[in-house]
């Protein structure tokens, strides 16, 4: 095993005097081209050109000697040392570091990041990237080859965004270009790269002052308490498929998430779809209804919550939308039910009134390849001033649970 491992992070300013003592007395350098060709890595110091992060830890772990890795920007921010302090290669590691790409582009944008997103985009799940882009009105995204600027915006389509966009941060080719989403993919981009995506409603965006909890916003950290809540958050009158019981009981089957996009289908008033945004996942509001569709973004703005409507009649519309993680269907029946199946999303929730309707759902998930599960749903309200029934209401709650392919 090597005598002693540093990650030496580089952002293009000078090393400091410990990381060229580090490098001096190294027998083993491993970094990238760039970072190989510094004049402060030693002449008979064996070079490991990185790519596979994990063979480069098992080589350094067989070295007889003092190991130096170097890394861009601060190395323990979604970096190597992550890899490097995992138990298999039972590496001690120390930790010199630098300003992370991700401080630096914010720096080069002039803002601040404190109430930022910040995620990594890769190529095989660029998607859950895109979902915090579409939830969320600031985020910064660590892009890869596959997965940049332009794959980015091409994902985005139909959601206008400001990209900054900050290549080869901290060297002589350093370029910061700002532009809109639909502009994007026009271009070919440097790597590597950093896209701080901007836009949207940002709540609290009046509010001074500022946060206490990063990666929320300023001005609203917490929103309303709780969720499942009383149809007067919502403005009152919601449809019947609305109600706060079976909504909440559909939100805890779909148990919706940053990263995740949440289709709901005959949103209606848009409660559903507003508390699915507040829990950071993404929402496309769907709805025949054009006045529905307007009062559910009124409503996301009202709750400090993106969310994206549609408007158009299911299944048909359907057919252009971005692939669901979870589904929620507030009416159409089973050709709906069918038509989400087809997508594969992980969980789907509906409702029904009657048994024969709701057999009718069932089936339709079934056949779709998902294990369902029913529940009659009673709920009866209370006037509590006298302790007197003030509404009754009964439904079928149908989730489907999506069977893995053998």
């Amino acid at each position: 095993m090597a005598d002693r491992v540093t990650v030496i992070g580089w952002d293009g300013s000078p090393l400091t005097a410990a990381a060229r003592s580090a490098l001096g007395a190294a027998t083993l350098v491993a970094g990238a081209a760039h970072h190989l060709a510094l004049p402060e890595v030693p002449a008979t110091a064996e070079r490991i050109r990185l790519g596979s992060i994990a063979l480069a830890a098992r080589r350094i772990a067989q070295h007889r000697g003092t190991a130096v890795v170097l890394a861009d920007g601060d190395p323990g921010f979604f970096g190597v040392v992550r890899t490097l302090r995992a138990p298999e290669y039972g590496l001690e590691v120390e930790v010199v570091p630098a300003v992370s790409a991700v401080a630096a582009a914010f720096a080069r944008a002039g803002m601040p990041w404190d109430d930022a997103q910040v995620v990594v985009a890769h190529s095989r799940d660029l998607r859950r990237a895109v979902n915090v882009c579409r939830a969320h009105p600031k985020v910064a995204v660590l892009t890869s080859p596959g997965a940049g600027p332009a794959e980015l915006a091409l994902l985005l389509a139909g959601v206008l965004r400001t990209f900054v966009i900050c290549e080869d941060l901290g060297t002589e080719r350093e370029r910061v270009t700002v532009l809109t989403s639909d502009k994007v993919a026009d271009h070919v981009w440097r790597d590597p790269n950093v896209v701080i995506v901007v836009g949207g409603s940002p709540a609290g965006a009046a509010a001074q002052g500022t946060g206490w909890l990063a990666g929320h916003e300023v001005g609203h950290p917490t929103g309303p308490r709780g969720w499942g809540l009383p149809d007067r958050a919502y403005g009152g009158a919601l449809g019947e498929g609305e109600s706060v019981h079976l909504r909440t009981a559909q939100l805890a089957r779909l148990g919706p998430r940053m990263g995740d996009l949440v289709w709901d289908i005959g949103s209606g008033g848009g409660a559903a779809a507003v508390e699915a945004a507040r829990f950071g996942a993404a929402v496309l509001a769907v709805d025949a209804d054009p006045d529905a569709c307007g009062r559910a973004l009124a409503l996301a703005r009202r709750h400090g919550v993106q969310l994206q409507a549609v408007h158009g009649r299911a299944p048909q519309i359907l057919e252009d939308l971005p692939e669901p993680d979870v589904v929620r269907i507030g009416g159409g029946g089973a050709a709906v039910v069918t038509a989400c199946a087809a997508r594969r999303p992980e969980r789907i929730v509906t409702h029904a009134a009657t048994r024969d309707e709701a057999e009718a759902l069932g089936r339709a998930l079934a056949d779709g390849g998902y294990e369902v599960e029913c529940a009659l749903l009673q709920s009866v309200e209370l006037d509590t001033s006298v302790w007197v029934e003030r509404e009754r209401a009964v439904v079928f709650l149908l989730s489907g649970y999506r069977v893995p392919h053998p």
